[in-house]
């Protein structure tokens, strides 16, 4: 394999882990009212388990109140009852056709659980790119074995890897303080 097609291979799926990393900070509460809390809600939706954003509209109106309007109004009571059997830890106020999930302040307590938290999804995703780098450097000494490539060439391979590993681990140290500073504001 050519060493261009190596250090893309390893790019691609470093990218593709910090991305999930990103994706799962977006489901972290902060103090204020976010639509990617909710709308990854299972919802019992006539027996298919279907995600909330897909049965309703889900608006933030205020910095503290989600709102959410169902496309279809006999939908209400599944949405309730998906938005109080979930993790969030909000309860539910309808009005009609028309669900609000206030969000509460959260507590000195709970914003240093969510901190824990965020640094443990960091450190897997660090553990993902290290993971990569390490089956970008055995290709390499597989194809240096084989003498598909020179000492030199596996060599700055090597360091080529451990130049976009050191980049993508800024991104995720990047991600991590910023989602950090969100969480702890007041």
């Amino acid at each position: 394999m050519p060493t261009n097609e190596i250090l893309r291979d390893c790019r691609e799926k470093m990218t593709k882990a910090v991305e999930f990393f990103h994706d799962e900070l977006r489901h972290i509460r902060t103090g204020r009212a976010s639509a990617a809390l909710v709308e990854h809600i299972k919802v019992d939706y006539y027996g298919a388990m279907t995600d909330l954003r897909e049965l309703a509209s889900i608006a933030v109106p205020q910095p503290d109140v989600i709102v959410i309007k169902p496309f279809d109004p006999g939908s209400v009571k599944a949405i309730e009852k998906a938005i109080q059997t979930s993790d969030l830890g909000i309860t539910p106020n309808t009005a009609g056709n028309v669900i609000r999930l206030p969000i509460p302040p959260l507590s000195v307590e709970r914003r240093k659980q969510l901190t824990m938290q965020i640094k443990k999804m960091a450190e897997q995703a660090r553990i993902a790119v290290r993971n990569i780098r390490r089956d970008a450097n055995k290709i390499v000494d597989k194809e240096k074995n084989d003498g598909t490539l020179t000492e030199d060439e596996a060599h700055k391979s090597k360091e080529q890897i451990q130049e976009i590993t050191d980049e993508f681990n800024q991104k995720i140290d990047e991600m991590l303080q910023k989602k950090i500073k969100e969480v702890m504001e007041e």
